[in-house]
């Protein structure tokens, strides 16, 4: 019975964060906060391999809602000819190495400097830091009112992305890999925004980056989690039962992210962007209560 409880609860854990994944994910409001502070609360450990393989799956799981989501809107812009493709392909090319080459040295710098006391420091080893959470959520909060601000009263410009653009989302987008709570989304469109761009081709390109960058980021997980040999692993009954929770959890985060993003997309494109940057600000000085109160 008690085993059977444990599963029970393992399978509750599973749909909690799953959804809150799929109902944050579109909002520039860091997803990945919300299921790291929602895992803690649980009392889980969101830097151990088993962990950050579901919450990237989960994050996989919202990747496929919006391709579903954005693909009418993509075929129309991205795909309405060869000319057009090659000049899409060219520009996230472009984005995903400028993240490269910003994240990755971040990363070493925090793993072999910052970290070096720490035998093989991996840099999911801060990802359950609350702290660092805390300020992400505030620096991105701030970004986002600044950006809103900026550009509240400005008019609406059909303007595309281009390299300048590409360039700088690429960028900021490297920055935001590190760091959970750095919403990847609220950081990207609120740079685009800056540089003038229209929203709903922000919107379009920052989501297509993502698209972008999560297969390669669960390929690293799933070679993390295979080489790990914590004690976890065998709890959970070995790798089928945790490989059954991940795709369960891609699933509901699926689903949910699909109902999000059909009733938040419209509210978010003719919303006040700055205000997703004062929600920011708020759940950093909850984050921040929670990391003083041990969590």
């Amino acid at each position: 019975m008690r085993n059977d409880f444990r599963a029970m609860l393992n399978l509750f854990q599973v749909v909690v964060l799953a959804v809150i994944q799929g109902l944050a994910e579109l909002l520039p409001v860091s997803s990945s906060a919300h299921v790291i502070v929602a895992a803690k609360l649980m009392g889980l450990d969101p830097s151990r391999p088993e962990m950050t393989l579901l919450l990237v799956m989960l994050h996989c799981g919202t990747m496929f809602a919006v391709i579903v989501y954005f693909w009418k809107a993509w075929r129309q812009t991205f795909f309405s000819s060869s000319a057009a493709f090659r000049r899409i392909a060219l520009l996230l090319g472009f984005s995903t190495l400028l993240t490269a080459l910003v994240g990755y040295p971040i990363k070493w710098v925090i793993e072999k400097i910052i970290l070096r006391h720490i035998q093989n420091a991996e840099i999911e080893m801060i990802f359950g830091n609350l702290g660092l959470v805390a300020v992400a959520l505030a620096a991105v909060g701030c970004l986002i009112i600044y950006s809103g601000l900026r550009t509240g009263a400005a008019s609406e410009q059909n303007r595309s992305v281009g390299w300048r653009e590409a360039g700088w989302m690429g960028a900021v987008q490297g920055l935001c890999l590190p760091f959970r709570g750095f919403s990847r989304s609220g950081a990207t469109i609120s740079t685009g925004l800056i540089l003038g761009a229209t929203k709903s081709r922000l919107e379009e390109y920052s989501f297509a980056l993502a698209v972008i960058l999560t297969p390669p980021v669960v390929a690293r997980e799933v070679k993390r989690m295979l080489e790990s040999r914590h004690e976890v692993v065998a709890a959970a009954n070995g790798m089928a039962q945790l490989f059954g929770f991940s795709l369960l959890g891609l699933i509901l985060s699926f689903l949910a992210g699909l109902v999000a993003l059909k009733w938040l997309s419209g509210w978010l494109e003719h919303g006040r962007w700055y205000i997703f940057g004062v929600y920011c600000l708020a759940a950093s000085i909850g984050v921040f209560a929670l990391y003083h109160l041990g969590f």
